[in-house]
C-alpha cells in the first residue's frame, strides 16, 4: 500500500508514518519546506505552496489512500488573523488537494482526514457520540464543521471519506502533555477552573493505530479519536503529579485568569467533551492504552 499523507513531519503525522514503515506501507509526503524534501523507496517528499496554489503533481502517483492532516497549530493565542490562518490552512489545504485531483486525472480511493472532538458542545455530563449532531458555538466548534465540510468535498470524486475526531494528544514529544506535565515537574501543577470539565485524552500510539485501523479496515465516516475512560481535568492533574511524584497544592487557576491571559483560546482549556470511544472499538481496534494511568506510565 502506498499513503500520501499532508502533515507527515508533525507530531500526529510522524507517527502515523513511522506505523506506515512498520506495516511495510510506502509513504509520500506534501512539505511547505523544499530542505524536509527527502526520496527515499519506502518515503518521498514533494513540495506544495497553500497560498500561491502550488503542488506537485507527481505525489499522487501509485497512491491508494490520503491522510490529511496539515492544519495550524490551534495552541496559540487566537487574534482575528491567527483565526483566519487556522481555518485556512485546514480548509485551503484540503481545497488545493480536491482541485488538483479533479484536473490532474489521478484517481485514489479514499481520503482520511483528521478533525477535533471541539465540535462536540461542552457539557459535564452528556456522553457523545459520532451521529450527534449538535455543534459547539465556539470558534473552535465553527473551525471543525469547516474543517470536515471540506473533507466531505472529496465524496464528489466518488472517493470515500473517513475523519477522526482527534481528543487530547498525550506523547512526549509535543502536543498538549509537555504543557500539562512541566508546571506539575516544578511543583506548580494544578486544576484548570473547575478541574471538573472532561477531557477525552488519547495515548499518541493509540491515535496513529485508528488512523491505520480506518485505512486497512477501508472505513469510511466519522470516528472519535479518544481513549475509551475520560477523566476530568482535576484527575489527570493528579495522576501526572503521582507519576512524578509530586503534589497538587495550588488552589486552581480560575476560569476568569485563563481568560485573561489565553483570551478566547481558553475554552480549549475549560471545555468539557465527555466523548465515547464505542464506535471504532467496534470496527475492530483494539486499544494498547485504555487507561489513563497505563498511558502515563508509559510517558512519564
Amino acid at each position: 500500500m502506498q499513503v500520501l499523507i499532508t502533515g507527515a513531519t508533525g507530531l500526529v503525522g510522524s507517527q502515523i508514518t513511522k506505523l506506515c514503515h512498520q506495516k511495510g506501507f510506502k509513504v509520500n509526503y506534501l512539505t511547505t519546506s523544499k530542505g524536509k524534501i527527502e526520496d527515499q523507496p519506502e518515503y518521498k517528499g514533494f513540495y506544495w505552496n497553500i497560498e500561491n496554489r502550488e503542488i506537485d503533481e507527481n505525489c499522487f502517483k501509485n497512491v491508494d489512500a490520503i491522510i490529511h492532516l496539515a492544519g495550524a497549530d490551534i495552541a496559540k493565542r487566537w487574534t482575528s488573523s491567527y483565526k483566519k490562518e487556522i481555518i485556512a490552512s485546514r480548509t485551503q489545504s484540503a481545497d488545493l488537494l480536491l482541485e488538483t485531483l479533479k484536473n490532474s486525472g489521478f484517481k485514489i480511493p479514499r481520503l482520511i482526514s483528521a478533525s477535533a472532538i471541539g465540535i462536540y458542545p461542552s457539557s459535564l455530563e452528556k456522553l457523545y457520540f459520532e451521529d450527534d449532531k449538535s455543534v459547539d458555538d465556539s470558534f473552535l466548534g465553527e473551525v471543525v464543521v469547516l474543517w470536515e465540510a471540506s473533507a466531505d468535498k472529496f465524496e464528489d470524486l466518488g472517493m470515500e471519506v473517513a475523519k477522526i475526531r482527534i481528543g487530547l494528544v498525550l506523547a512526549r514529544e509535543g502536543g498538549a502533555f509537555p504543557k500539562l506535565k512541566d508546571p506539575v515537574s516544578f511543583n506548580v501543577g494544578t486544576a484548570f477552573g473547575s478541574g471538573k470539565q472532561w477531557q477525552s485524552w488519547i495515548h499518541i500510539e493509540d491515535l496513529a493505530g485508528i488512523f491505520l485501523c480506518v485505512l486497512e479496515n477501508k472505513l469510511s465516516g466519522v470516528f472519535n479519536g479518544v481513549a475509551p475512560n475520560p477523566v476530568t481535568n482535576e484527575e489527570m492533574m493528579k495522576e501526572i503529579a503521582a507519576q512524578l511524584n509530586k503534589s497538587i497544592w495550588l488552589p486552581n487557576v480560575p476560569a476568569i485568569a485563563l481568560k485573561v491571559a489565553l483570551g478566547e483560546m481558553s475554552t480549549v482549556l475549560l471545555s468539557s467533551q465527555l466523548v465515547s470511544s464505542d464506535k471504532i472499538e467496534k470496527a475492530g481496534y483494539e486499544f494498547r492504552y485504555k487507561n489513563l494511568i497505563k498511558a502515563l506510565e508509559d510517558l512519564l
